[in-house]
């Protein structure tokens, strides 16, 4: 496939599939600033609101184990259509929801399209281009997904305060049109398609093993480790996700092909992708808290602090993916990592006098490391499959993205409930509490290093690079 299409239907077939990537990745984080503002328009608890993120979380992660089978069966432009429809969809339904159940129904159809966009466009760039070309096209995918949500906290803020709530979704609806007709007209099909037979049996264990973990993990945030529906779901999730897993790995025909982890380097990102993520969700959610409930800042102010970090690490992306496909993922990971642990170390000690240029200054910093380890990471896992595993590849990495996330979440929220309780003597409570959820997440940092020195060196990364090729 890599020499039948040249290279302007190659340009013209990822310009599509990132603009459509650009649009899910906005959908995905635009609420998160305005869930406060939601809460009061629908009368809800936190509890309550928190499943507008959660269960866009959740969706994600039940279905894209299905992508690898999606994949094989129907074409990509098919199924890039498809996954913009439910996006439009559910944007009608969220623009005019009359109440909370039936905006967050729009929010779980919009879950079910954006679940099929990831994991389809790092197949396509597996198949349309060699290894050696991957890390820089993937850092033109990075600038994109990072951008979207680089802009996401300002735009919400914005429309927060000076308009209807609804106009996040109204404002979604022509652009999705749009890209379905660029869909329609520029893209053609990359994989081979075939009469794929779907594991009924699979399909079940993944879906349910997987929404009982996510749920789990991020009812957890809300209501403690020690609540019964909790601890048991999560339980019963690891139970049902280990059969799973079992079934897959003595299957003829896996619906997720577990063969992947008998390649190191794919092992060994996967580990680092886990770590990253639970940094990078834990750090959203806190660091907002911490803006608007310890220092009274807006919405819309919190969303200004975030901007200029993010917009950097979109700007880097590019870079930093040529930059790996010349030296290789290590040192990059080095840098990065490194990156993030100094900008957790950086807010450790925050008081209620701490400068709002301080804060975006380590913002700023934190997303420069992110930008040396983000695109690196998939091309890095990809580059170790062979083509024929790619599709699963990508399937596993965004679901464990997903269970990280919603662990990160998990994780910090607790931590942070836990320490507020435990100062609840002293008046800045809420300050110390982030500090402690910090302190953590700076350890977990410095965890994700040590795992960069087993990352092979870029001689051996081509070598074992090679040796997939001739096999």
């Amino acid at each position: 496939m890599q020499q039948e299409l040249s290279k302007k239907t190659k340009n013209l077939i990822v310009f599509v599939m990132i603009v459509g990537c650009f649009f899910s990745a906005l959908n995905q984080t635009l609420l998160n600033v305005a869930l406060p503002h939601l809460m009061k328009v629908f009368d809800v608890s936190p509890d309550t609101i928190q499943w507008l993120t959660t269960g866009f979380m959740l969706v994600n992660g039940v279905l894209i184990p299905l992508t690898a089978y999606l994949m094989k069966r129907f074409t990509t432009r098919d199924l890039f259509i498809c996954s913009i429809t439910l996006l439009l969809v559910g944007s009608i339904i969220c623009a005019a929801a009359p109440s909370f159940n039936v905006l967050l129904i729009g929010r779980m159809i919009q879950a079910a399209g954006a679940a099929i966009i990831l994991p389809l466009m790092m197949t396509v760039i597996l198949y349309l281009y060699p290894s050696e070309e991957r890390g820089s096209v993937m850092g033109k995918i990075g600038f994109a997904i990072i951008f979207a949500p680089a802009i996401a906290p300002t735009l919400s803020g914005l429309v927060i305060d000076y308009t209807s709530w609804r106009w996040l979704f109204i404002g979604m609806i022509p652009i999705s049109i749009l890209i379905i007709f660029l869909a329609w007209k520029l893209l053609v099909n990359v994989t081979e398609t075939e009469n794929a037979k779907l594991d009924i049996g699979s399909m079940l264990l993944s879906t349910t093993g997987f929404a009982l973990l996510l749920f789990g993990f991020s009812s957890a945030g809300s209501k403690g480790w020690s609540d019964p529906i909790v601890w048991s779901t999560t339980l019963i999730g690891l139970i049902i996700v280990s059969i799973f897993c079992r079934v897959q790995i003595r299957s003829n025909n896996p619906l997720l092909n577990l063969n992947v982890f008998h390649y190191r380097m794919f092992s060994i990102t996967t580990i680092i992708n886990v770590v990253v993520t639970i940094l990078m969700y834990a750090d959203l959610i806190l660091l907002p808290m911490f803006l608007q409930d310890s220092r009274g800042f807006t919405a819309l102010q919190a969303g200004i602090l975030l901007f200029p970090g993010a917009a950097i690490n979109a700007a880097l992306s590019p870079v930093t993916g040529i930059l790996q496909d010349k030296y290789g993922p290590k040192p990059l990971f080095f840098i990065g990592i490194s990156l993030v642990a100094v900008s957790m170390l950086a807010v450790t000690n925050l008081t209620e006098a701490t400068p709002y240029l301080y804060l975006l200054l380590r913002t700023v910093v934190l997303r420069i490391g992110l930008s040396f380890i983000t695109m690196p990471l998939n091309a890095a896992a990809l580059n170790s499959l062979p083509l024929e595993l790619g599709s699963h590849g990508s399937a596993v990495n965004n679901t464990i993205r997903q269970l990280a996330g919603a662990m990160g979440t998990a994780v910090v929220i607790t931590v942070y409930s836990i320490q507020t309780k435990a100062h609840y003597h002293e008046h800045d409570a809420t300050v110390l509490a982030t500090n402690d959820a910090y302190k953590l997440m700076f350890i977990i940092s410095l965890l994700a290093l040590i795992v960069v020195f087993f990352v092979p060196g870029r001689k051996k990364e081509l070598e074992l690079e090679q040796h997939i090729r001739r096999d």
